[in-house]
């Protein structure tokens, strides 16, 4: 039986979503053919003779693509079964099937692609009879990379200094156990994780390290969900390769926590932290449930820096609450920080999603601030009740793209955002410090976000 598993972009990964249900497949007898659209075409001759196309969406970016991608998949295979998985799946559940895509799969997905294809095999005709989450624990196996492209296509990480090295991108647990409203991995797995057995992990970085990997991106939604099991596999990790580095994800909170282990992460090779810290408003932060206040960022900051690794915080600073002064406050808190060259421009620039299902529709009195569901965008509208913040987005969002497509510097993007947000504010724009914003930090070439505008290049992959 031919399958054909597609992957429309993974934030320029080899993408772990095809590798593991292709091992799993393969072990039923099934031809697997993986295309990820993100450096392959969507090639007809692959599709057509296929009797199951199943689509890969971990991030709202890879969904708004697979809803483009999905006629022109139907009508290069019209007998082929249609179905998409991962995380974005179960919450655009119902758009999708309007769509014609035949099962829907979110949560540890593989067992339902292995239900799937035993209908298949023996004339099942339902739509779909398997649950459309399943949280249930499943056996990990060796991920099979081998119809994928090298990992030499796929983005690198760019260490100050010490020039470009190849990635292998590993993940050593799934979902996560805190309830952040505004997060994607809520709605699926309610607060709940799943661990990839250490062995496991190992077993598939070696794979990658053997292909060329000189550095190790774990994907995991929050690597201190289990402190003991990441630190099991670091340690292993610089034990049998010590020249290897990597980078993690790990929640402020966690960092507080548990801030007797970052010595030890310096000490077993991790090069930079992305934590999430989404805003630096005690009362945004609240609304979103992050379990962190504005002073335990600062916190963070001083404890990763003393530690010696480079720290990467992530943020939504557009929200319906966000006003003037407090985008102010967060671009002077970058630069009181020196944090100016560890954070993307498109950090800034970034506005609130509200899917269906989000944990935000349960805030008393948000449904009030949201418009009609976008399926455009696959999120309920809003607006800011103050008209200057929606035009300050859209301006800075146009500068950012235009920065980014000339090659742009972070600090000279940072420097026209400073101006414009202080217009927009009507404040004269005082002078940034000459030399003290911070240094490169080590970073992908990739920057880290997930619900950017699909690019023409990524929608002429299909």
């Amino acid at each position: 039986m031919k399958v054909v598993l597609i992957s429309p972009y993974e934030l320029g990964r080899q993408p772990f979503g095809l590798a593991h249900p292709a091992a799993w497949l393969a072990r039923e007898g099934c031809t697997v053919h993986c295309l990820d659209l993100s450096l392959q075409k969507l090639d007809a001759a692959v599709i057509a003779d296929a009797e199951l196309v199943a689509i890969y969406v971990g991030m709202h970016t890879a969904t708004r693509i697979a809803t483009q991608a999905i006629p022109r998949i139907r009508a290069m295979a019209p007998q082929a079964r249609l179905c998409v998985y991962g995380l974005y799946a179960p919450m655009n559940a119902d758009f999708l099937r309007a769509l014609g895509v035949d099962a829907i799969f979110g949560g540890e997905f593989e067992p339902g692609l292995k239900s799937l294809v035993q209908r298949i095999r023996a004339g099942d005709g339902r739509i779909q009879s398997e649950p459309v989450v399943n949280l249930s624990k499943i056996e990990f196996l060796l991920p099979d990379r081998a119809g994928l492209p090298p990992l030499g296509r796929y983005a690198h990480i760019r260490v100050p200094g010490a020039g470009n090295r190849m990635v292998g991108f590993v993940d050593a647990s799934r979902g996560c156990k805190h309830l952040c409203r505004h997060c994607p991995v809520v709605p699926v797995y309610e607060g709940r994780f799943r661990i990839v057995p250490a062995d496991m992990v190992m077993a598939d970085t070696r794979q990658q390290i053997a292909a060329g990997a000189q550095h190790i991106s774990f994907g995991d939604p929050d690597f201190f969900n289990g402190p003991t099991h990441a630190l099991r596999i670091v340690r292993a990790l610089h034990t049998e390769f010590p020249q290897i580095t990597y980078d993690i994800t790990i929640k402020i909170q966690h960092l507080i926590e548990h801030a007797e282990l970052i010595p030890v992460l310096k000490e077993t090779g991790c090069l930079f932290i992305t934590s999430a810290a989404e805003s630096v408003d005690d009362r945004i932060l609240e609304y979103l449930a992050k379990n962190h206040t504005s002073h335990d960022f600062n916190n963070v900051v001083a404890l990763v820096r003393a530690a010696g690794i480079a720290f990467a915080p992530t943020f939504v600073p557009f929200t319906p609450w966000t006003t003037l002064q407090g985008y102010l406050d967060l671009l002077r808190r970058l630069v009181e920080l020196r944090l100016v060259e560890s954070v993307p421009a498109i950090q800034l620039a970034i506005r609130l999603l509200v899917p269906e299902g989000s944990y935000l529709l349960e805030l008393p009195g948000f449904r009030e601030k949201l418009g009609s569901f976008d399926a455009r965008i696959l999120s309920y509208s809003w607006k800011s009740p103050d008209e200057r913040v929606d035009a300050l987005q859209r301006e800075i969002q146009a500068v950012v793209a235009e920065g980014e497509r000339l090659g742009l510097a972070r600090m000279e993007l940072f420097t026209r955002i400073w101006h414009i947000a202080h217009d927009a504010s009507g404040e004269i724009t005082p002078d940034l410090p000459a030399g003290g914003l911070g240094q490169e930090i080590p970073h992908m070439s990739e920057p880290w976000y997930c619900c950017a505008e699909p690019t023409e290049q990524q929608l002429q992959s299909f």
